[in-house]
């Protein structure tokens, strides 16, 4: 049984070679890659290209503009499966990540990056799209939250092995650059040889659209895609720049996460399951303007540390709205709208990076600030979900009844 000779119903396999394992195993091998790429990257872009907050806003906006073309997988699914395009897509991450130390020059860590970036986003593009056609809507967060807990398992075997290995090999960015993305091309190897080509549900849309009645999964997604850039880019960039974090212990910090998000994630996902998306969202939304309001004036180092897990673990929660978006939408529109609402998410991840950059050099406390605001703007839009979303019945305003929406 193999990709190639084998086609198969998603809803009928039994065995390992499930789709929720095939999602497991994928959530896996990319964050083999990617963790180590992202616990080495601010040490590599300081230490070895001396980049600033300039350069590294520059940076960070050429990783984001693929989640931005995001919407162009709606294309390639007119000439090949989306588990292929998961399957490419994960192959250009690891070769991305691979090559990364072996150009260590500016236009080389810009060019790698975009690589490894186009890699990262189509396959989260896909991934998401699999996994609301695949998983029932009944417990779609729980088996959500198992396959995070499985990444953040990976994140752990990458950052201990950086943990443990990088003063004790006194490894090089280059050596650990190359294994971390060789791991993802031979776990890819692995999936195309165990499990076969399962079928999509309902045939997929291939083309583009934004529909009027799935607006407020929009908005959540925007300001989703804003709030993560405070913590990817700036939250870590902190405990580089002004607490001189060094590569093992920001892999140590990462390792925290890791355990964290591998203990808690199947947790919310059966808490969502059972208090529903728009009260996991609005905890997530009131932590989240308590933690960026703290980051703008913590002095110390190790409050600094509890800080980033804290904000890590609530990344967790954005689950409700992949589950929300799956209760209100039409099955065939699945796909085509994975892409739009990645490129949606990526519309200020695109800006916010090179702006914020250089707000940065004037007060990182007001980048941080500016964290809390979009944070109150999430909870404000969270608030509108209905308690029981449906076709239908996608938005409740503040002491109303339901609107009731027609399919359009």
């Amino acid at each position: 049984m193999s990709y190639f000779t084998k086609s198969a119903d998603p809803m009928s396999a039994r065995t390992w070679r499930s789709p929720v394992v095939l999602l497991m195993i994928m959530a896996g091998i990319m964050q083999l890659s990617f963790a180590a790429w992202w616990n080495l990257m601010n040490n590599f872009a300081v230490h070895e290209l001396s980049f600033t907050g300039k350069e590294i806003g520059i940076q960070q906006s050429i990783r984001e503009i693929p989640g931005f073309l995001s919407f162009a997988a709606v294309f390639f699914l007119l000439v090949m499966r989306e588990q292929t395009l998961a399957y490419v897509s994960l192959l250009l991450l690891g070769v991305g990540v691979a090559a990364t130390g072996y150009f260590p020059t500016a236009m080389g860590f810009y060019i790698t990056t975009f690589v490894m970036s186009v890699g990262f986003h189509y396959y989260e593009t896909m991934n998401q799209s699999l996994s609301l056609q695949w998983l029932p809507k009944a417990n779609a967060a729980a088996s959500m939250g198992k396959i995070i807990s499985v990444g953040a398992f990976a994140q752990l075997v990458a950052y201990g092995l950086i943990f443990l290995g990088w003063q004790t090999f006194n490894l090089s960015f280059a050596t650990v650059f190359l294994i971390a993305g060789g791991l993802t091309v031979i776990g890819l190897i692995f999936l195309i040889i165990a499990f076969p080509h399962f079928r999509e549900g309902v045939p997929q849309h291939k083309k583009l659209f934004l529909r009027k009645r799935y607006w407020l999964y929009y908005a959540l997604t925007f300001m989703a895609g804003a709030r993560r850039q405070i913590f990817t880019v700036f939250a870590g960039f902190l405990m580089v720049e002004r607490f001189d974090y060094h590569v093992h212990e920001v892999a140590a910090l990462f390792l925290l996460n890791g355990v964290f998000n591998m203990l808690l994630a199947p947790k919310i996902g059966q808490l969502i399951v059972r208090f529903g998306e728009r009260k996991a969202l609005i905890f997530e939304y009131v932590g989240l303007i308590i933690v960026f309001i703290s980051y703008a004036f913590v002095t110390n180092a190790n409050v600094a540390a509890g800080l980033y897990v804290v904000d890590h673990a609530f990344f967790a929660i954005a689950i409700a709205i992949k589950t929300y978006f799956q209760k209100i939408a039409d099955p065939a529109d699945i796909a085509p709208t994975a892409g739009v609402a990645f490129t949606i998410n990526h519309i200020a991840a695109v800006v916010i990076p090179i702006v914020f950059g250089l707000i940065w050099l004037i007060s990182p406390a007001a980048v941080f600030l500016s964290g809390a605001a979009m944070a109150f703007a999430s909870l404000l839009l969270a608030s509108l979900i209905p308690s029981n979303p449906d076709v239908g019945h996608e938005v409740e305003f503040w002491g109303r009844k339901p609107l009731q929406s027609p399919a359009q």
